[in-house]
């Protein structure tokens, strides 16, 4: 949870009402009159977390709008409505992010997500993989509704580039030798993506000219970078519990992650020999296999090297926002980017 100084609670409440337009939107794209189709939108709908990307969208658009328009009140004044584009660029944003989790969940044969049973889990993964077709589906209809060729190839690519980053991930399972570059392309295609995008649309839907666009976008991508370094930092040290998904998916599914390369880069051939025992016993994840890896991690201060890595990345990401002027929309962001790296889930 992020702690909201006094004097932003003006723009945290303009915030929180945009965001609660962006799920009705959500919810409004995937009304069916198929009973069976109904019922699979309304439990994925429960996946709405903390909707970080349509917040972003949201954001950007006023953090770039005050340097678009200095004398704009959007930023401050709770009373000013989202305009209507950048609603729908969130919404968009945040359907491909649902579309993302349904597929992830399959990929991952997790069974828990948001405290609550998967599509995959509760109904196949048929149903799931179609489900997560019907969702991008409905995202990109909704964004044709624009009418923009920019936005609509801008969402078109990103979802291009989510599937490159997980089919490149899918062609290093189980790969021993992936070093951290790899890694961090994965990363940037699967995840920083679409966050990167929805900064970029935010901006360019406020009118902001095209180096703070930029400067939005590189914000964006470090964001996303880190955001999954701290997830996976989570998958293998965090509570369950408190995450509310399933954990350890990554090394039962031979995804190794930035702590496990740099551990497996700088220990020792006892320690390394050590290490590949227990990742060929990481399917069990039995509890006592899964605290041994973590050991093991810390050993050689893996956890510790990812967690620098992340504070970097969220240092540049604040950089980059830096040529924005100062604003409560900017103030927003960075404390969300120091947020991503002490999260709990």
């Amino acid at each position: 949870m992020l702690d909201i100084p006094a004097d932003l609670s003006p723009l945290q409440d303009h915030l929180a009402g945009s965001l609660s337009l962006v799920e009705r939107r959500v919810a409004d794209a995937l009304r069916s009159d198929l009973p069976a189709v109904q019922s699979l939108c309304r439990h994925v709908a429960r996946y709405h977390g903390k909707m970080i990307r349509p917040a972003l969208t949201i954001l950007s658009a006023l953090a770039a709008g005050q340097a678009a328009q200095p004398h704009a009140s959007a930023a401050t004044d709770p009373h000013t409505p989202t305009p209507d584009p950048i609603l729908v660029v969130a919404t968009v944003c945040e359907m491909v992010h649902l579309a993302t989790l349904v597929h992830d969940d399959v990929l991952d044969t997790a069974d828990t997500r948001r405290g609550q049973g998967t599509i995959n889990a509760l109904h196949g993964n048929e149903a799931a993989v179609i489900l997560g077709d019907y969702l991008f589906s409905a995202a990109f209809h909704l964004c044709s509704s624009l009418g923009d060729k920019d936005t609509s190839q801008s969402i078109a690519s990103v979802g291009m580039t989510l599937c490159a980053g997980e089919l490149l991930q899918n062609a290093h399972r189980h790969d021993l030798s992936l070093d951290e570059a790899t890694y961090f392309g994965i990363v940037e295609r699967k995840t920083a993506s679409l966050i990167a995008a929805a900064c970029r649309l935010g901006a360019k839907h406020a009118g902001a000219p095209a180096n703070l666009v930029a400067a939005l976008e590189r914000f964006g991508l470090r964001l996303g970078v880190a955001f999954q370094i701290q997830d996976d930092l989570l998958d293998l040290t965090g509570d369950q519990r408190i995450v509310g998904k399933s954990l350890l998916k990554d090394l039962e599914k031979g995804k190794l992650t930035l702590p496990m390369i740099h551990h497996l880069t700088t220990a020792d051939a006892v320690q390394r020999g050590r290490t590949l025992l227990l990742l060929e016993d990481a399917a069990d994840r039995a509890s006592d296999t899964a605290e041994a890896l973590r050991r093991a991690l810390e050993s050689t201060r893996s956890i510790a090297h990812a967690r620098t890595v992340a504070e970097t990345l969220v240092r540049e990401a604040r950089e980059a926002l830096g040529q924005c002027p100062p604003s409560p929309a900017r103030r927003m962001m960075e404390l969300m980017a120091d947020a991503v790296v002490t999260r709990a889930f």
